[in-house]
């Protein structure tokens, strides 16, 4: 009998060594991870984007977007940003909260003297003290705070990440209003060498009509045509002065002018490289911190299995008293006592299964999330790629355009001056021009957001 009662408790010892073999496991990458075919080719039919190891993510920012006024301004809000300065505090709270993760190995010390004076009717005072230092060890049998500390290393890479992700977002916005307002000064441009030509054609208009050239109706519209572009003139300014106001706060300072270069002077790369899709799961912040929560919750699941086996406690008390709770002698001696002691659930009215289960289900949530990332990352990457093909196939549309509408403005005003066609028909073609050449810095800019779009997508601006 006593035989088989040994069997039993050696069996169920094995049973619990190898179930808790599981709770030791790292964090590994799930399998189940997919990143194949996440991005679409912005001209193939078959959306099949040819792989390319060169990552433009990968280079420093500084290389991406070269104007030297916007560098400063970059610099300045890497410095500045509340929300930059911010998460770099929560990398700093995370890295103490995993150091004192990594201090729960070790034994705690505490020191807790005590004293006490006792007479009973007309004796004489007892004078008891106790100066004793107390130690406590829990031992991580079955990797409690083992799983803790990795999951703590977990929120501290990331809290990391989550800087670069701040970072990146912050450079990316950065250059997104800087060419912004370059896109407003060249249409400003443009709308106030377009006001002048139509105040000139208001007084030459006048003057046609006061030699019976032309007609009151003519002058009164060619004034209604100068004074919408004279309202739009005012209202870009207004934009400008807007984002001017929205820049300076991103880099927290009060609004003002921001000094700034030319569209024209802009360089961008020709080429534009999105890398292989598994570099997302190296380069981008989200997605990193995606699979952080994932390994976090993955720890916490552990530390919700080990809470099913015993855990172990060390306790010591060592130091000098002169009381032994029945009589007080003097001087001192020296006491010391130690303790062990081992508690194994049995019952908590199922608060460790339920905590199971939902640290579970709260681990395969996180993995869906992680899987959704990449989806959105990958979604990102191709609108980018896309938005870059179409506006330099609308550039080329918009030259064209621009070449065809000049010309027309040339040939009406020929034809005009040999009464051949009438003013309305030069106030229609430069109304076109202008149109036209509004619309080809906005298409321009657009490219340039579009390869702010891909750098950030593919985790550029990290480091």
């Amino acid at each position: 009998m006593t035989m088989k009662k040994n069997q039993i408790i050696y069996m169920m010892c094995a049973t619990a060594l190898l179930s808790s073999c599981h709770i030791y496991k790292a964090y590994d990458r799930p399998d189940t991870i997919d990143t194949s075919g996440i991005y679409r080719d912005p001209v193939s039919e078959t959306d099949t984007l040819a792989a390319d190891t060169t990552n433009m993510g990968n280079l420093p920012w500084r290389e991406v977007f070269r104007d030297p006024k916007l560098q400063v301004l970059i610099e300045e809000g890497l410095a500045n940003n509340v929300d930059m300065q911010a998460a770099v505090l929560r990398v700093e709270e995370a890295k103490t909260l995993l150091t004192s993760a990594r201090l729960s190995f070790l034994p705690s010390l505490n020191l807790a003297p005590q004293g006490s004076i006792t007479t009973i009717g007309n004796s004489e005072y007892a004078k008891a003290y106790t100066l004793p230092a107390a130690a406590s060890w829990e031992v991580d049998l079955f990797g409690k705070l083992l799983n803790a500390s990795r999951g703590q290393k977990a929120v501290y890479l990331q809290s990391q990440y989550a800087e670069q992700a701040v970072r990146s977002q912050l450079i990316g916005g950065i250059a997104n209003a800087y060419f912004t307002l370059l896109m407003l000064d060249r249409q400003v441009e443009i709308t106030t060498e377009t006001v002048d030509i139509y105040k000139e054609n208001v007084r030459a208009m006048e003057a046609m009509k006061e030699a019976g050239m032309t007609t009151e109706a003519a002058v009164v519209q060619m004034k209604a045509v100068y004074h919408q572009v004279s309202a739009s003139l005012i209202e870009l300014k207004r934009q400008v002065r807007e984002v001017e106001n929205s820049l300076s706060v991103l880099l927290a300072k009060a609004p003002q002018q921001i000094d700034r270069g030319t569209l024209e002077e802009q360089v961008i790369p020709d080429e534009i490289m999105a890398g292989v899709p598994l570099q997302l799961l190296e380069n981008r912040p989200d997605v990193k911190i995606a699979e952080m929560t994932l390994a976090s919750a993955y720890y916490t699941t552990n530390k919700a299995r080990a809470a099913f086996y015993p855990g172990l406690n060390i306790t010591a008390t060592a130091g000098w008293t002169n009381g032994s709770g029945i009589t007080v002698a003097n001087p001192a001696e020296f006491m010391f006592q130690a303790l062990a002691s081992l508690a194994q659930p049995i019952f908590n009215n199922g608060k460790l299964i339920a905590n199971l289960k939902v640290s579970k289900a709260e681990e395969e949530i996180a993995r869906m999330n992680y899987q959704q990332s990449l989806l959105e990352a990958g979604k990102e990457v191709s609108n980018a790629l896309h938005l870059y093909d179409a506006t330099n196939r609308k550039l080329m549309e918009d030259k064209s355009q621009i070449e065809q509408l000049e010309k027309a403005v040339a040939y009406t005003k020929a034809l005009f001056q040999s009464a051949q066609s009438t003013y309305l028909e030069i106030l229609s073609a430069q109304q076109s021009l202008l149109s036209a050449q509004l619309t080809e810095v906005s298409d321009n800019v657009q490219r340039m957001q579009a390869v702010i779009n891909l750098y950030s997508a593919v985790g550029g601006g990290r480091e």
